[in-house]
């Protein structure tokens, strides 16, 4: 920087001084919009990207979009663009609408739907090996198509219920099944949070008639819901003898619920989003529990070609912490730990590979890229902790806070559990409105229906939202 001769060395410092505060001011008004003078009555806007960079280990027998044995993969994505808006337009009356776009990589566009599967977009490109020609089986990586992930209105009944309808996010199971993801403190949610994810949901929303509310301590979410008609029914495996569940198309309602004790300071339950860490900034100790229960949503059969349903009963119970230290440190602690009971009928298993890149059908029992075991009959145990560091170490320039999370699977399909972990730092510029993640993940295996061995990935996140 050149100074001019009038410039003393007070008034240069005064310059610094207040180019420095120019430089760090995070500081912004909510984009909000008063539709009325005391600002009771608003319209609320929120904005928000995640772009992944990624390097991955892929599983055994991936091929590349050349067509070619590929043992591993670089590649950077959209994980989310979202626009959300809500509107306060009476002290009784609140709408929601919530768009965007998911997993856009170069080779899928993230678009919903996937047919009797379910599975969006997993295999957009079919490859010749022999020619190592491709073609797009109808879907692009360009243009992903927008949708809606939340749209539903809600009514004040008393202060301590609420009544709305629509295609909502008042899920059951357990906290993370109604995270925010605004605010992980991993680079994502695990994904078995959500069960029934792009099969009888739309991107883990139905559509349904949900109560919420407080009632002293007490937090509850419950919803009456009709699941998406999705599935193509169960087989038998002669191999191993015996039945294999799978979504079958039905009409049945569903009803979920959450229930959760708030130990310390209540959370806001205006939203359904779940905040994932809160940065020392309040005192949070909650345990709770829920459910899901959907009849005859999946079938089997029998050796002699009889066919079974069966209902999908899903339970969670969990408990969540989040404690400031020292407040003048500014240390926090934040830990989180599930356990989750899943019958969808017998053996059934669904493998998912976010923004998965890779092709062909793999020589393990996950698939091709970066697929693995996600959700199936079983039980999971899924553990996760973060250290909020002391301001002082960055002072303005930001927080950091390394995070550790450990996650055991035992499904009905496999003959052995496993676990997997995941290893990572935020570096929080302005909170969760400004962070940069760097994870490194590892997961199992599976071949002849035992852990055989594990695979690696490093994501980098850059996460921005106003």
């Amino acid at each position: 920087m050149v100074v001019s001769p009038g410039y003393g060395q007070d008034t240069l410092a005064s310059f610094m001084t207040q180019k420095d505060e120019m430089l760090f001011d995070h500081t912004y008004k909510p984009l909000v919009l008063n539709l009325s003078d005391n600002g009771s009555k608003y319209v609320r806007f929120l904005i928000w990207n995640q772009m992944w960079m990624r390097a991955t280990e892929n599983n055994p027998g991936t091929l590349g979009v050349d067509g070619l044995p590929q043992n591993s993969s670089t590649d950077i994505g959209i994980r989310r663009a979202r626009f959300l808006a809500y509107a306060q337009v009476s002290p009784r009356f609140l709408i929601l609408t919530h768009f965007g776009i998911n997993n856009q990589t170069f080779t899928g566009g993230g678009v919903p739907g996937g047919g009797a599967t379910g599975n969006p977009g997993n295999i957009p490109v079919t490859v010749n090996p022999e020619t190592g020609t491709g073609s797009a089986n109808g879907m692009s990586a360009k243009k992903p198509q927008m949708f809606f992930h939340d749209i539903w209105t809600e009514f004040n009944v008393t202060d301590e219920l609420y009544i709305g309808s629509g295609l909502h996010y008042w899920n059951g199971i357990s906290r993370m099944s109604s995270h925010s993801t605004l605010s992980f403190m991993a680079v994502d949610a695990p994904i078995f949070n959500w069960p029934l994810i792009e099969l009888t949901d739309q991107f883990a929303r139905q559509f349904g008639i949900y109560a919420k509310g407080q009632i002293s301590k007490w937090d509850y979410r419950v919803s009456l819901n009709k699941p998406f008609s999705v599935g193509g029914g169960g087989s038998f495996d002669e191999n191993r003898e015996r039945p294999l569940a799978a979504n079958v198309v039905n009409d049945n309602w569903a009803s979920q619920g959450y229930i959760a004790y708030q130990f310390f300071e209540k959370e806001n339950n205006k939203l359904p989003y779940f905040v994932g860490s809160y940065l020392g900034t309040k005192k949070v100790f909650n345990i709770g529990g829920g459910w899901h229960h959907h009849s005859k949503a999946t079938t089997s059969k029998n050796s002699d070609g009889t066919i079974n349903y069966h209902d999908i009963a899903l339970l969670g119970f969990d408990a969540f912490l989040d404690l400031p230290l020292n407040a003048i440190k500014g240390t926090a602690l934040t830990s989180y730990t599930v356990f989750y009971n899943y019958n969808f009928g017998p053996n059934y298993l669904r493998n998912i590979g976010i923004m998965n890149i890779g092709l062909g059908p793999g020589t393990t029992q996950n698939g091709p890229g970066n697929a693995q075991p996600t959700i199936g009959t079983g039980n999971i145990i899924y553990s996760q902790a973060g250290y909020l560091l002391p301001k002082s170490i960055l002072g303005d320039y930001g927080r950091l806070q390394p995070f550790g999370a450990l996650t055991y699977k035992d499904f009905e399909y496999f003959n052995s559990s496993s676990f997997q972990y995941d290893l990572g730092i935020n570096y929080y510029i302005n909170g969760h409105q400004a962070k940069i993640t760097f994870q490194y993940s590892n997961r199992p295996l599976f071949e002849n229906y035992l852990k055989s061995g594990s695979a690696n990935e490093f994501i980098l996140q850059t996460h921005l939202f106003l």
